[in-house]
């Protein structure tokens, strides 16, 4: 036993369940319900999934040997080697990365997508192990930073679905982590109460807390503590470029022609944001604008919202998971006294509640797959069957809040054709977002604002707004056929050609290019 662990387990019955990762692997059989904490690739445990996978590889137990996977959202590299070693049977609701989405692509692994909101609550309801004898996850591991006195957890760098996975586990394993720093006083911690008499979340200001700083848990569902000492392994952000600062400066110009116009207040209103280059295009334009005061509600900070603080432009972000490179750690635990104050780290259910997102007038932006002249949006399946990473929290809150945006390319370059990809298309190839939920849709091209408008003026807009030059004529062609044709069966409504709306896509796979020779 390390001194560090002993410092930080205060619990001291605890000290009784000490294990290795090794000793642990005895714990576990085949077809077992699991779960495990963090959020985007940080606050996962990493020793007894390393331990499983060795023996896995050590046993030739390649797909004899996986279990039903839950994370409130994805993991780190560890999730991964499990993919790559086929231990994965189910898996819900996010995940990143090649061998996994491989993993569901070629269906060794079966996979369900869920609202990050959502996904906790329904696990407490018992959806997702309603054909289990005892109707429980199996085993939780959860890593914590420290135990306190009363052998409540104190997480790391995410909350995610740990609280309500806890409620619902038969056993637990907590590896507590001691080459990261202890995150004491940084969460506010909401336990899981089931309808029909649970209260509302009393949260009115980014910064309000309940004052709950761990995750109570029942000492005697522990039945071990494992010391890990891997730190959390998040790749280097994708740096923002021309493309993704052109969509930021159209965002920002947009946002000052609302507070001008009065529908927005001089420090807007609390920004939630996703993950990638735009994302951080538009963080950096943001913290070098004239906005001052601004607060962010959102599901992940990356390193970019260091920048945001220091830039003196953000007062305050609240989010349920810190999803920072190595570098980004370092200069966070540096600051670690001047961070802290203007950072707080909830539940998942809390952070994605749609109720306090619309409570809060959360202006929200993300990035889809492609988005359809009508405003429908796919943020999932490439060319509607292949898997990317799952819904996320974007429909949680572009459904709720106060001006729902996406942001992204026009068009996507790929090795058959130097414009790429419409990113604007007839009919989206799976639908996650509908034409219902989104307001703006912006592109380096330009900004369409929907709000108000029916779908006809809607194509108008995002096709002259928002379209790659290289598409512009052929999605205008193929809005004025739709049209014609729609008038004759009078149903002008949202004009159609169901035998064209897909040409595009099928085009690219048969072609290797979405431009047309014609329609017909």
């Amino acid at each position: 036993m390390s001194s560090i662990l002993k410092q930080r387990v205060r619990y001291a019955p605890y000290l009784k369940k000490l294990r290795t990762a090794q000793e642990c692997v005895e714990l576990f059989s085949p077809g077992q319900y699991l779960g495990w904490s963090g959020f985007t690739g940080v606050g996962a445990p990493k020793a007894i999934p390393t331990a499983l996978a060795d023996h896995v590889e050590a046993n030739n137990l390649q797909g004899k040997y996986a279990f039903n996977l839950f994370v409130g959202a994805s993991a780190g590299p560890e999730e991964s080697r499990w993919a790559e070693n086929s231990m994965i049977l189910r898996r819900s609701p996010h995940q990143v990365g090649k061998p996994i989405a491989q993993a569901i692509n070629d269906g060794r692994t079966q996979f369900f997508d869920k609202h990050l909101s959502m996904f906790p609550q329904d696990l407490t309801y018992g959806y997702y192990t309603r054909e289990k004898e005892n109707d429980l996850l199996d085993y939780t591991i959860i890593e914590a930073t420290a135990i306190t006195e009363d052998g409540s957890i104190i997480p790391g760098p995410a909350v995610g679905a740990t609280p309500e996975m806890v409620s619902v586990s038969d056993k637990i394993i907590i590896e507590v982590n001691t080459n990261t720093p202890s995150f004491e006083g940084l969460h506010d911690i909401d336990m899981p109460i089931n309808p029909p008499h649970r209260p509302p979340y009393p949260y009115m200001t980014v910064d309000q807390k309940n004052g709950l700083v761990s995750i109570p848990v029942d000492p005697s569902k522990v039945v071990a503590i494992v010391e890990s000492t891997e730190r959390d392994k998040v790749p280097a952000n994708t740096p923002s470029d021309a493309m993704s600062q052109s969509i930021a400066q159209h965002l920002i110009e947009f946002f000052e022609h609302e507070v001008k116009l009065g529908r927005m207040p001089e420090n807007l209103h609390p920004l939630q944001s996703g993950i990638g280059n735009i994302a951080n295009a538009v963080v950096e334009g943001l913290a070098a604008s004239k906005f001052k005061n601004l607060n962010v509600w959102t599901e992940v900070l990356q390193d970019s919202f260091l920048d945001f603080f220091e830039s003196g432009s953000l007062d305050y972000a609240t989010a349920t998971s810190i999803r920072l490179t190595e570098a980004g750690f370092d200069k966070f635990y540096e600051n670690w006294d001047s961070y802290s104050k203007k950072l707080c780290l909830r539940s998942q259910v809390v952070s994605n509640s749609p109720e306090i997102i619309r409570r809060l007038g959360v202006i929200a932006m993300n990035t889809p797959v492609e988005v359809d002249i009508y405003a429908h949006a796919n943020s999932t399946n490439v060319m509607g069957s292949r898997m990317l990473n799952g819904l996320g929290g974007s429909a949680d809150f572009l459904r709720n809040a106060k001006l729902s945006v996406m942001h992204t390319p026009s068009a996507r370059p790929t090795k058959t054709d130097p414009t790429g990809l419409s990113c604007i298309v007839p009919m989206c190839s799976h639908v996650d977002q509908t034409e219902h939920d989104l307001d703006i849709v912006v592109t380096e091209q330009g900004l369409a604002d929907l709000r108000g408008l029916s779908p006809k003026e809607r194509a108008k807009q995002i096709i002259k707004h928002a379209a790659h030059p290289d598409y512009r004529d052929q999605l205008t062609d193929y809005f004025d056929r739709a049209e014609f044709f729609a008038r004759k069966k009078k149903s002008l409504h949202e004009p159609h050609i169901l035998k064209d709306a897909f040409k595009m896509h099928t085009n690219f796979q048969e072609n290797g290019t979405m431009k047309l020779s014609s329609w017909d």
